[in-house]
């Protein structure tokens, strides 16, 4: 099986470095309202199968959540439907506020 976890350093890091790496949030609007990854694409879980045109296939793709475990979902549900460059973004946005970027607030 393909390991779908990216760290946040990683994703950081590469990112730093110019690389283009799309970042889809699937948490909520009002999660996504309290705080978010600047530059990230904010496509709730259950808009994800009516939505997915939206995400380029040809583009590493990381998916972000709270913690980790939705944006797993979503990114299980695309790669079952063909996406091969998709990935979870481990530990979410959660782990993105405790070793990237501590200004982005951390919640419940």
């Amino acid at each position: 099986m393909v390991n779908l976890d990216r760290s946040c350093r990683d994703v950081k890091d590469r990112l730093d470095k110019g690389e283009e790496i799309v970042l889809v949030d699937v948490r909520e609007p009002a999660e996504v309202a309290y705080c978010a990854i600047p530059g990230s694409v904010h496509i709730p879980l259950a808009e994800i199968p009516r939505r997915m045109e939206e995400i380029d296939q040809a583009r590493e793709t990381v998916i972000v959540c709270h913690v980790g475990g939705r944006s797993m979902q979503a990114a299980l549900f695309l790669r079952s439907r063909g996406f091969d460059n998709v990935y979870n973004l481990a530990g979410g946005i959660d782990a993105w506020s405790q070793t990237v970027d501590p200004s982005v607030p951390r919640y419940r």
